[in-house]
């Protein structure tokens, strides 16, 4: 479990790609910190170190996470958050974010707000089911809170903390983020189904 809050911003030093997946070497301060076997959330997806030494670690993704989120869009130079496992002891300081990205939505509007810059994301009808106005929700990794709501996309506003630490200060137009909405959502929709199928039978 992850609580969307990025320890660092690693780089993509290498991708190889084939019909079996991705496999990607990333550097990263937190190298020294990272054991074969570890998870690791990159970019708000949880993936597993299989090499681990003092500059970084390597993973592989296999085609399911590649046809889900995009990861698959990154390539040597790329940016990543990176935040590891929360351990028990640990304060939660943003929300429950699982690492198992729902989908990806794309960011169509950027605009300053004081010192802060307020960034538009477009989400598809079945993730956008789940975003409520002042909810939680993980893009690209990182645990922000939903400013506002249309029809059709979420909008959240970044201080310049979160703008300096993640990777979204290097937001434009047309980039396409991870996404992953709060989990709880989707287990009271699970749990409440059952009760609304005898309602429309009675």
């Amino acid at each position: 479990m992850f609580t969307g809050l990025v320890q660092d911003i690693g780089r993509v030093e290498s991708v190889e790609g084939g019909v079996e997946g991705s496999r990607l070497r990333i550097a990263t301060r937190l190298g020294p910190e990272i054991g074969l076997g570890d998870s690791i959330a990159v970019n708000g997806v949880c993936l597993t170190a299989t090499e681990a030494d003092a500059s970084g670690f390597a993973t592989e993704a296999m085609n399911q996470t590649l046809e889900v989120t995009v990861i698959g869009a990154l390539e040597p130079g790329s940016r990543v958050n990176l935040e590891l496992a929360t351990r028990a002891d640990e304060r939660l300081g943003g929300h429950i974010v699982q690492g198992h990205a729902d989908g990806s939505g794309r960011v169509v509007d950027i605009g300053e707000d004081g010192f802060a810059r307020r960034i538009r994301i477009e989400l598809p009808p079945e993730l956008l089911r789940y975003v409520v106005d002042k909810g939680s929700i993980a893009l690209n990794g990182v645990s922000l809170t939903v400013a506002a709501l249309g029809d059709s996309w979420a909008e959240v506003s970044l201080i310049p903390e979160t703008l300096e630490r993640t990777n979204l200060g290097d937001a434009a137009p047309g980039d396409a983020w991870n996404v992953e909405v709060d989990v709880i959502a989707k287990y009271v929709e699970r749990l409440l189904s059952p009760l609304a199928g005898k309602e429309n039978a009675s």
